[in-house]
């Protein structure tokens, strides 16, 4: 049976990072995380982070690097993920005004360029849901279906979001099979059951959490990701709790 490592998406921790960011990555290390995906790096450099992360026995799974310096760093960002030892390269959000009909088709055109670049240099490019790509667009498709119908499968994949696509109404796991072997990032969340709909740690909502996880090796999922966008508890208590769900689930995180 494959291992599939669990990370955390440090935007996740994004307070304590400022504080203290090699501190954080140590934290994350103790209670057994394999790896981290990136929001930004500290202010430090990728030589930098690689040490740390070398030092506390880390990878990198992942970055996530906001569209406008995809479009205008691109090569500087695959430089970066090369020192950092990570293969995948994350488009995470666009903002209300990036959203029309005309926006979709720019950004299919610059993923699939981009794809086929960071594919070059032996990196993956994903993209990363909420819910509003499950808005219905004039042809009747949503804009996350057009996003990946018209980009090329092998050199633009998915990260979905099994919180957001719970909350659009979707079951995450049809859109894991239909899309089987396009989905390497997972970010695994879970949601509160009142109408609040609230981030919940996992194991604690409503959220088939089973399911998806069953599904990894076979949807050839290469990184689980743990994100909690907001928190009642700390984000360092929250994090703790859905790793400990975790180790119920995954073996190889127990003796981590």
């Amino acid at each position: 049976m494959k291992t599939i490592p669990v990370a955390v998406q440090m935007y996740t921790l994004r307070e304590e990072s400022e504080k203290d960011f090699a501190g954080t990555l140590k934290k994350v290390a103790e209670l057994g995380f394999d790896g981290v995906e990136f929001a930004g790096y500290g202010g430090l450099s990728a030589q930098e982070v690689r040490t740390l992360l070398d030092e506390l026995g880390l990878k990198a799974a992942s970055s996530h690097i906001p569209l406008d310096q995809l479009q205008t760093n691109l090569k500087q960002v695959i430089e970066d993920q090369k020192i950092l030892g990570s293969r995948y390269i994350v488009c995470p959000y666009l903002f209300p005004e990036q959203r029309s009909e005309e926006d979709y088709k720019a950004l299919i055109a610059f993923l699939n360029e981009a794809g086929k670049t960071c594919q070059s240099e032996g990196i993956t490019l994903c993209y990363h849901n909420h819910d509003f790509e499950l808005e219905q667009l004039s042809d009747g498709r949503s804009a996350l279906q057009t996003i990946f119908e018209d980009t090329d499968p092998e050199s633009v994949k998915a990260e979905f979001d099994i919180y957001w696509l719970t909350k659009a109404g979707e079951k995450p796991i049809e859109w894991i099979k239909r899309y089987n072997g396009r989905t390497p990032l997972i970010h695994l969340k879970d949601m509160t059951t009142d109408d609040e709909q609230f981030f919940a740690e996992l194991g604690t909502g409503g959220v088939d959490l089973q399911t998806v996880l069953d599904a990894g090796e076979k949807s050839e999922v290469e990184w689980w990701v743990v994100e909690q966008d907001m928190s009642r508890k700390t984000s360092f208590e929250s994090i703790e709790i859905s790793i400990n769900y975790l180790k119920t689930m995954l073996p190889h995180l127990v003796n981590k």
